[in-house]
């Protein structure tokens, strides 16, 4: 065995360990990481072959919690771990945002990611170390990724920001984020606070990345004396024609420009863009033989590809050099709003809140001890007095497909507007009840989880909850030229769906007139210096 041990020292002397070569050697890269008597196991697998039609990056990341971590029994008569729970999702999310843009955007092979939770100790909390583990397993490996990564938690606790702090050390913590970094890059923030200031914030995601820089220096030492900081392995690449490229962009570039110009509703744009990109399809000759056919579906494929890549540059265009939106408002504009409360007579609590093609119907509900949400987690035991359920049906988008139970985007949206609205919610022994706001998303054009906060602080109120001040949120976001981000640059408020896709960052960030209460912002490539762009 070529067992390899790497060390880092934090600055309270507290030290977290990666070790690789002992455990799970078959995988194409593994790592255990250690930081007291917690343990995580990090695998990472490829496939070999892309699967036909694939051209996307299928990455999937799992995080499981073994009950015998911490020396417990699993509940229930079967005794046995089973599906993740919603803990398990929130942080296998937090594992997958900033991996996910720091592949290859040719890189089709599915990959698999499994981070597990094998030791634990009462006081050391796993969540902030599963991405170190999860970038650790890939270092490991000969896939193309473009890390290394570090993600760790930052509090401020009496006035002092500490990394990685202990369970108990949480109760006393006015600030919590989640930051995730490569070592020159932000590559994700989430988290939540009592009410700081935006300077307070950016000092805390520049305190969290000076820690991982640390991570990420580690990692390449690693990998230099693994050697996987070399070549890494061929994988089937997107055949091109730069031919066809630049036929598809003479053809479609103007009329793309125009249509995002005319700030038409969602699905008549959606509809356009699509026949623009029909029209080109339609000059290419129709096949007859079967080789012709072959070719005529791979150009067809080709043709996909590169009418993205126009259309995502015309709408990027459009708004840089003209300061004009999708639907025709400018960089700093809100869509119009409209609310009302009590709309559900049988409800304890109602309310109706939406911004241009976004909706949330919110409601509330009010219950005794006995309706609390109970916890059995590995490490965490106890009733949550509040809870947000989200839910994101189909035909919010106007898709004709079932609703198969609850995914991973609507338990990560609904814990974020949880979290913006927990900190005005009073809580026992000043409010004995349980409380649970549900935001059905009745129709989605971006920004639905931050609707949720608004319907579901506007419902609270009509439920009589005595919430400490009202909270809203909103989602920004920021488009850049990449070859002159610090001079041609747009920052958007209220973003829509397509600007979110198109665009480079999806800021959401709620909070009171005095203060913050929490943030979420995965980027869709990394992003420089991101406080630097969030302070213009």
């Amino acid at each position: 065995m070529n067992i390899i041990n790497k060390k880092i020292q934090l600055a309270d002397g507290r030290v977290i360990e990666i070790e690789t070569g002992k455990l799970a050697k078959q995988a194409d890269g593994s790592a255990v990481v250690k930081m007291g008597g917690t343990m995580l196991l990090a695998t990472v697998c490829a496939a070999k072959e892309v699967k036909e039609g694939t051209d996307f990056m299928p990455l999937t990341v799992d995080y499981r919690e073994k009950y015998y971590a911490a020396g417990r029994f699993p509940g229930g008569f079967l005794k046995r771990e089973s599906k993740p729970s919603d803990y398990e999702v929130l942080i296998a999310r937090l594992i997958d945002r900033p991996i996910r843009p720091l592949w290859p955007d040719d890189f089709h092979l599915e990959v698999f990611v499994q981070v597990s939770l094998i030791s634990a100790d009462k006081d050391t909390q796993p969540d902030a170390l599963a991405g170190l583990a999860a970038s650790a397993a890939l270092a490991t490996s000969d896939l193309p990724f473009g890390g290394p990564i570090g993600e760790v938690r930052v509090c401020r606790i009496d006035g002092q920001f500490v990394i990685n702090p202990s369970f108990s050390d949480m109760e006393r913590a006015d600030l919590e984020l989640m930051v995730a970094a490569t070592e020159e890059n932000i590559m994700m923030v989430e988290g939540e606070m009592n009410e700081v200031s935006e300077h307070d914030m950016l000092e805390a995601i520049k305190f969290a990345h000076e820690e991982i820089k640390k991570h990420c220096r580690v990692q390449k030492e690693l990998m230099a004396e693994l050697g996987t900081d070399g070549q890494k392995r061929d994988y089937p690449h997107d055949e091109n024609d730069e031919d066809l490229r630049k036929a598809v962009r003479d053809f479609c570039y103007d009329k793309c420009y125009a249509l995002a110009k005319s700030a038409k509703p969602k699905h008549e744009r959606e509809d356009g863009f699509a026949a623009i990109q029909d029209e080109f399809i339609a000059t290419i000759p129709e096949p007859h033989t079967e080789e012709e056919k072959e070719a005529y579906a791979a150009k067809v494929a080709m043709v996909a590809r590169y009418y993205h890549d126009v259309e995502k540059e015309a709408m990027r265009n459009m708004i840089l050099d003209e300061g004009i939106r999708l639907d025709g408002r400018v960089c700093n504009e809100v869509r119009p709003i409209w609310c009302e409360v009590d709309y559900l007579p049988c409800a304890h609590g109602s309310a109706i809140f939406t911004r241009g093609e976004t909706q949330s119907l919110a409601s509330v509900t009010l219950g005794t001890k006995l309706d609390m949400k109970e916890m059995d987690e590995v490490l965490i035991q106890g009733d949550q007095q509040f809870v947000l359920h989200y839910n994101f049906p189909p035909f919010a988008t106007g898709e004709a497909k079932p609703q198969r139970g609850v995914g991973r985007r609507e338990i990560g949206h609904g814990n974020l507007a949880m979290r913006a609205l927990k900190p005005v919610i009073p809580m026992a022994p000043e409010n004995p009840y349980a409380v649970r706001v549900v935001s059905d998303i009745l129709e989605s054009n971006g920004s639905s989880s931050m609707a949720s906060v608004c319907g579901g602080c506007l419902a609270l109120m009509d439920a009589g909850v005595k919430i400490k001040k009202p909270v809203a949120g909103v989602a920004m976001g920021l488009i850049t030229d990449a070859e002159r981000p610090n001079d041609r640059y747009a920052i958007l408020t209220d973003i829509l769906g397509d600007e979110d896709h198109l665009g480079d960052m999806d800021f959401k960030v709620t909070g009171t007139a005095d203060g913050i209460t929490a943030t979420q912002m995965p980027l869709s490539r990394p992003a420089r210096d991101v406080c630097t762009s969030w302070a213009r």
